[in-house]
């Protein structure tokens, strides 16, 4: 890490420590994330398609969106959308349309072959949910309280994009 730190903050203990525990736990969460989906994708017989186009998919549902608002919706966190888009769409899993007011500009939305994917998607995240709750992972209350404090780092890092302070 060639990050210039203040003096006074250590990178093994204290809060900062914890931060730089946190940012590496979230990065290691989407990847396994994306193992789990992957894995569950392999049990039911799922293998022309990849774990973060099933994700864009989950997370597209019944919304018809443009391509760039993928990414500012959060839909999408890749860099490729592109590419995956055009393969969704060549698989049969998404429709594409160029906007009927600015041609440069294509639409997409799931086909029934897309819903069928993001239900698989959802039927996955049920379990998990279900599952961390029955076995005490984490409370109702336990989630709720880690998405908040997790919105609240979102927004702070957003407005360190916006060179707001």
């Amino acid at each position: 890490m060639s990050m210039h730190m203040p003096m006074n903050v250590g990178t093994g203990t204290g809060f900062m420590g914890s931060y730089l525990e946190a940012l590496s736990l979230v990065e290691r969460l989407h990847r396994l994330l994306l193992d789990v989906i992957k894995d569950e994708f392999e049990r039911v017989g799922v293998l022309e398609i990849n774990a973060v186009q099933a994700l864009l998919l989950f997370n597209i549902g019944d919304n018809e969106v443009t391509a760039g608002e993928l990414k500012t919706r959060g839909y999408y966190q890749g860099s490729n959308v592109s590419y995956n888009l055009k393969k969704l769409v060549d698989m049969g899993y998404m429709h594409h349309q160029r906007c009927e007011i600015d041609r440069r500009s294509v639409r997409v939305r799931l086909t029934e072959k897309g819903r069928e994917i993001r239900e698989v998607v959802a039927r996955l995240f049920a379990r998990h949910a279900e599952g961390l709750v029955s076995k005490s992972v984490v409370s109702p209350e336990g989630i709720e309280e880690i998405t908040g404090v997790l919105k609240r780092v979102e927004r702070y890092w957003s407005d360190q994009i916006r060179y707001i302070y």
